[in-house]
């Protein structure tokens, strides 16, 4: 028996009959996984020896389906392409062309919308069949052995491409290889201290390196145990925190915001049980966005965790964390990872020194490897082998404070360089806003004028002027919002974060009426 060349599938191996996953309550050894994965892989090569980098494009919902589904594109040799779940068609269709995918799976809940793009692609459509059946089998034949008739995968080959977020522009394919994936997953698994007693949930989306790296791979990586919730909901995952047995959580502050309500709104003795429950758990991080401070106080006072913050992104997963053990300071996302060099560069190129803001550049071995097929823009991002992230920090004590994204957070007014993050911090505590979202939108006399978008609390009213009243004692003048907007609800993407570019559009002065034609 030849093992397969993938570390992850070799130490899975190892595990055999432990447990590997849990979906829909049904738990799944890694010998299953092992399986289901050939069986998926075999399927896409369709009796070709290697799929060679072929981009496969997949929406199999959260679960064990879609692990499988991925370990199998790998396995194959593919470059895997995994799909959000909550797209639309139009932007499914740009992924699977963007990506020039030729080959497209889907499970029986998505495989309406995405059989007629993958026609129209000209790609080869793969239908996922019910739980835990992968395709289709000549009747009678025995499912294939899980290391035999595989190609051999270097590690230096192209395993996955995820999508960036799309906040500032179109989403953009971050190719990483197998060795990136190994010292990303190798980096959080160290710092975090994963075992093969662990047992984590996911309720993340898994098309965001969030869920993928940090849960899903840890986990398995690690022999311990994923517990899958197909999609996040905060009542059953409530329910899961409080069951027992979960080590560890992640998840972004939109859905953190989320639980503390639905604890809220629970009856005393049940609050009581839930956070009895969150405190067994040794672990809970968050990520993805900024957590407001409020947020991360509340949830210390519900489960008595301080979160555990971090900052990553798609190119490089995760790169600074606060520690496992010791002093996690609100606001802050710690000191590099093992494997992650950071520094801090000021616009002449001269490291920052502390306390002074930078442009966050990063190497390591888990940096991607390029944008699909935007190689000007794979060379603008890098510097003397350095990464340029876009995001602006600076460093107190050794440990690192984020500022914003560069183009949306950054703030030019007047002569000032203002952090966008930094205001909405602080308008949070004001006791008429819930949530808030703050831009700079071109103004002739400032330059950029700090604009405030907010979601207020139940019952609440609040006009420009009260609010620069109040933040007179709250911010410095030229931190002051000079724009207000109202709204029900900020626009986000599918991993919580607020949509900036549509944000600053609200604030637009509205297009000149056209000039009858004469």
């Amino acid at each position: 028996m030849a093992l397969d060349p993938l570390q992850l599938v070799v130490r899975a191996a190892a595990h055999g009959s432990r447990t590997a996953i849990v979906d829909a309550g049904r738990g799944y050894t890694y010998l299953e996984l092992l399986e289901a994965s050939a069986q998926a892989a075999h399927a896409l090569l369709a009796g070709q020896a290697d799929l060679c980098e072929a981009r496969v494009a997949f929406l199999v919902m959260p679960g064990f389906d879609h692990v499988a589904v991925q370990w199998g594109i790998w396995r194959a040799g593919g470059l895997a392409v995994p799909l959000p779940v909550t797209h639309p068609v139009n932007e499914l269709e740009y992924l699977i062309r963007d990506s020039e995918a030729s080959i497209v799976v889907a499970d029986a809940a998505s495989a309406d919308k995405l059989q007629p793009l993958a026609a129209a692609a000209g790609a080869r459509f793969l239908l996922k069949k019910g739980s835990g059946a992968f395709f289709e089998e000549p009747a009678g034949k025995k499912a294939p052995d899980p290391f035999s008739g595989l190609p051999s995968v270097a590690a230096e080959r192209r395993a996955m491409m995820v999508y960036t977020s799309g906040t500032t522009g179109r989403p953009k394919g971050v190719v990483t290889t197998h060795a990136n994936i190994h010292a990303q997953i190798q980096s959080v698994v160290t710092a975090w201290e994963w075992t093969s007693e662990d047992r984590a949930l996911l309720v993340l989306p898994l098309h965001h390196v969030h869920g993928i790296i940090n849960v899903v791979c840890s986990a398995l990586w690690s022999g311990a145990v994923c517990d899958i919730l197909p999609r996040f909901d905060a009542e059953a995952t409530w329910d899961r925190l409080t069951s027992g047995g979960l080590t560890v959580f992640s998840a972004v502050p939109t859905l953190y915001h989320r639980l503390i309500q639905s604890w809220e709104e629970a009856p005393a003795d049940l609050q009581e049980a839930r956070s009895a429950g969150a405190r067994a758990l040794r672990l809970m991080m968050c990520g993805s966005s900024a957590l407001p401070r409020q947020v991360l106080a509340r949830w210390e006072e519900i489960t008595g965790h301080r979160l555990l913050e971090r900052y990553g992104m798609t190119e490089v997963a995760m790169a600074l964390s606060n520690p496992l053990h010791g002093e996690r300071r609100p606001g802050f996302v710690g000191r590099p990872l093992p494997g992650v060099s950071v520094r801090l560069l000021l616009s002449d190129g001269v490291e920052a020194p502390e306390g002074v803001p930078g442009d966050v550049e990063l190497k390591g071995a888990g940096v991607f490897q390029e944008y699909w097929r935007r190689p000007e823009e794979t060379a603008a991002a890098f510097h003397d082998g350095w990464f340029r992230t876009g995001d602006t920090a600076l460093v107190d004590s050794g440990d690192y404070r984020l500022l914003g994204r560069k183009s949306v957070d950054i703030i030019k007014s007047g002569a000032e360089k203002i952090s966008a993050l930094e205001i909405e911090e602080v308008l949070r505590t004001h006791p008429a806003i819930a949530e808030c979202a703050v831009v700079g939108v071109e103004d002739p006399e400032w330059g950029e004028k700090i604009c405030a978008a907010v979601e207020l609390r139940s019952g609440r009213q609040l006009e420009l002027g009260d609010l620069r009243e109040w933040a007179k004692t709250h911010l410095a003048p030229s931190k002051i919002p000079r724009a207000l907007k109202c709204v029900e609800r900020l626009p986000r993407n599918t991993m919580g974060k607020v949509v900036k570019p549509e944000v600053a559009a609200s604030f637009a002065p509205p297009a000149p009426p056209e000039r009858p034609k004469t």
